[in-house]
């Protein structure tokens, strides 16, 4: 009876972790609302930002008009000391396909960070980021990358070593691009096993196969902006 319940107990405590099943809908925001004090930051709709934290408190995320509906626009302030976050949590998922839409200002850029909080081997939950900027998008692997805790140590410390140059070197595709300023794009992100494929207006702009890519539970999205963006039609389906 013990041998029976302690091999139960082993089984129930090894199995892997739920993920959501394929096509289900993860997250999905047309930002089709209002704050209702237009001087305060309130995104609403399960997302929130490190304003606060990082800048001070002074408003960095405001709802717009767009369309006839609404659409974020982003704003790192003056005052901040670390680029904007506008995080929402989501199911557990691997392989996923997140569409939004998105306009940049000729020196605006748009980050798309994928997490997993839960997971300590990287610095905050880091795992995978596609950032967009009118002339390169930038396709990057965090947690077999920089991000890695022993790597970023080292990194920070200046004691990075040969092999950490050269994992960090496989682990980012940069593409040159032309993206329109001041013009509404479609962009859109898949992550299949440990493939991170990026299209721009359903053109493809370029691949990145990294094992880090592939980590079993994203359970996070942070949109993360430099400098300005806009933000509309975000959908996150499972694969």
């Amino acid at each position: 009876m013990f041998a029976a319940s302690f091999l139960a107990c082993s089984l129930i405590g090894f199995a892997p972790p739920a993920v959501a099943e394929s096509g289900a809908v993860l997250l999905e925001d047309d930002f089709n609302r209002a704050e209702k004090d237009d001087a305060k930051e309130q995104v609403g709709g399960g997302w929130g930002t490190n304003s606060k934290s990082r800048a001070k408190g002074n408003k960095q995320v405001d709802l717009v008009e767009h369309d006839g509906g609404g659409a974020l626009h982003i704003t790192m302030h003056p005052e901040a000391d670390h680029g904007v976050s506008v995080r929402h949590d989501v199911s557990a998922w691997k392989d996923g396909t997140l569409t939004l839409r998105f306009k940049l200002p000729p020196k605006g850029d748009l980050g798309i960070d994928l997490a997993d909080l839960q997971e300590k081997s990287v610095h905050a939950g880091h795992l995978l980021i596609v950032r967009v900027k009118p002339d390169v998008v930038e396709l990057r692997d965090h947690k077999a990358g920089g991000m890695d805790l022993a790597r970023r140590e080292r990194r920070q410390a200046g004691t990075v070593t040969a092999d950490d140059k050269q994992v960090m070197k496989d682990t980012v595709l940069r593409v040159k691009t032309a993206v329109a300023p001041n013009e509404w794009h479609t962009l859109t992100i898949t992550t299949t096993g440990d493939v991170l494929s990026v299209s721009i207006d359903d053109k493809p702009v370029g691949e990145l196969n990294s094992s880090g890519i592939g980590h079993p539970t994203k359970r996070t999205i942070r949109i993360a902006v430099n400098s300005e963006c806009w933000v509309d039609d975000l959908k996150l389906v499972a694969d």
